[in-house]
């Protein structure tokens, strides 16, 4: 690579990245404004049925995560080799499956919500408040799935910027319409999920401008009769039988191979969702009101580390992907030397930070009895510290993806989060009083199992190659 090259891919790397981390922006700014809001408008139980609730938002995104992140990986690889007629296909397999299922969750939200907050929730007193806040968010399900499909694919299609401003859109509407719905509409912590909802709408509208421009390489297939072969179009696609150069890959084949994709990030957000509701049922039932609240901050911190790791994961996979595609060893490798890097200065900030000003924190949130904020402090220091290692795990587990090592990539997708289930339930038992160390106990064992199973396995990261 020459030094010129080198330059452009430094500065291609940074858009990337930087615009990634301004779409991750969704997340945490949906999440922490929206608890800090409530915490303070409403008070201490209210972000704690925020927390509550999440499993649901969780689920929604795991689904997300097999539909549009596993066709984002795909759909990089296929521009990688300027087949944007394929490219356009899978596209518009992801974004069909995405609406269809928030709209299945739009169903479930008129029916079901009592159920569903039942199983979120045993304690009397936070029941209500959960329901009040779950109904506007599963009913705006929809707006949630195709916000965060349509952030990868235009993200991959080369218009990351245009991404990043609608996410900042988004969360000013929402920041906007959270003060406006709970205090001068008096909607109570319903207004909260109400106002996320209203955000995601303005922001889906400013990337659909996207395909508005001649330069999008993406479209949604319009005849349904038969894709293009050549790699110089873009365009429409058979929904049963899109002929390519590989022989007939139909929309079921094409469905698999978006879901194998996204399988291991999607299983590692499935533990996520097992683990939120293990955590919050077991902290609730062995620590009672105090805990739950000093957990749900600690929640609240992580979407900050899950920031910057959300940004990594989402540069690594769309900028990473269209190496594989092109087949570049170098680039990909630069790609990942570089994330690393990045990571490993955010996280260490960010763990410096809370450790200085967790009673700051604490009270950010609206805790105002000492109990509570006591609680949040202990709770806030051990957790900054137990992230670290979950942020380098989720990372190492993308790229072993990437490499095309998919029982590693499998296996850590899965004991991610599950191995955290059984030591707090062990810790919870045997010792309470230290529950909160339950996080760093777990990722340190399944840290060492990666290691001790890369061994074993004489795994080499040595990147394949898709030529096409």
């Amino acid at each position: 690579m020459t030094e010129a090259e080198k330059k452009g891919f430094d500065k291609e790397f940074w858009v990337f990245l930087w615009s990634s981390i301004l779409i991750a922006l969704s997340a945490c700014l949906g999440n922490v404004v929206d608890s800090i809001i409530v915490g303070n408008l409403i008070g201490e139980d209210g972000v704690s049925a925020i927390n509550l609730s999440k499993p649901v938002t969780q689920f929604m995104f795991t689904v997300s995560m097999l539909l549009s992140t596993g066709a984002g990986m795909l759909v990089g690889m296929e521009l990688g080799k300027k087949d944007y007629s394929r490219a356009s296909y899978i596209f518009t397999l992801s974004t069909i499956g995405c609406l269809a299922f928030g709209l299945l969750q739009t169903v479930a939200g008129v029916f079901f919500t009592d159920d569903i907050t039942g199983w979120l929730c045993s304690h009397e007193e936070l029941y209500v408040a959960t329901r009040d806040y779950l109904f506007p968010l599963m009913i705006g399900a929809p707006t949630y799935m195709m916000s965060w499909a349509l952030g990868t694919m235009v993200g991959v299609d080369g218009s990351p910027r245009l991404v990043s401003i609608a996410i900042l859109i988004d969360n000013a509407v929402n920041l906007g319409c959270d003060i406006i719905f709970i205090q001068w509409f008096g909607w109570g912590i319903e207004g909260s999920s109400t106002a996320t909802v209203v955000g995601h709408i303005v922001g889906i509208a400013i990337m659909c401008w996207h395909f508005r421009y001649p330069g999008h390489r993406l479209g949604i297939v319009g005849d349904f009769k038969s894709p293009s072969t050549d790699k110089g179009e873009r365009g429409v696609g058979d929904l049963k039988s899109p002929s390519t150069d590989k022989g007939e890959r139909g929309a079921w084949t094409t469905l698999k191979s978006m879901v194998s994709q996204g399988a291991p990030l999607a299983l590692a957000s499935i533990s996520l969702t097992a683990l939120l509701f293990c955590a919050n049922s077991i902290v609730l039932n062995t620590m009672g009101r105090v805990g739950i609240f000093a957990f749900s901050v600690c929640m609240n911190i992580l979407y900050i580390y899950n920031l910057f790791l959300s940004g990594t994961c989402r540069t690594v996979q769309s900028l990473g992907a269209i190496q594989v595609g092109k087949g570049d060893n170098e680039k990909f490798r630069l790609v990942i030397s570089k994330s690393f890097r990045f990571i490993t200065l955010a996280m260490l900030i960010t763990c410096v930070f809370i450790w200085i000003a967790p009673e700051t924190i604490t009270r950010f949130f609206g805790a105002q009895d000492d109990d509570l904020i006591a609680e949040g402090v202990r709770a806030l220091r051990i957790f900054a510290l137990s992230f670290i290692p979950f942020c380098y795990i989720y990372t190492i587990m993308v790229v072993y993806k990437l490499y095309g090592h998919h029982r590693m990539a499998l296996f850590i997708s899965l004991a991610l989060s599950l191995t955290v289930i059984p030591v707090l339930w062990v810790m919870s038992h045997v010792a309470p009083g230290y529950l909160w160390y339950s996080y760093l106990i777990a990722y340190a064992i399944e840290a060492a199992a990666i290691v001790l199973l890369h061994k074993m396995t004489h795994v080499r990261f040595e990147l394949k190659g898709n030529k096409g």
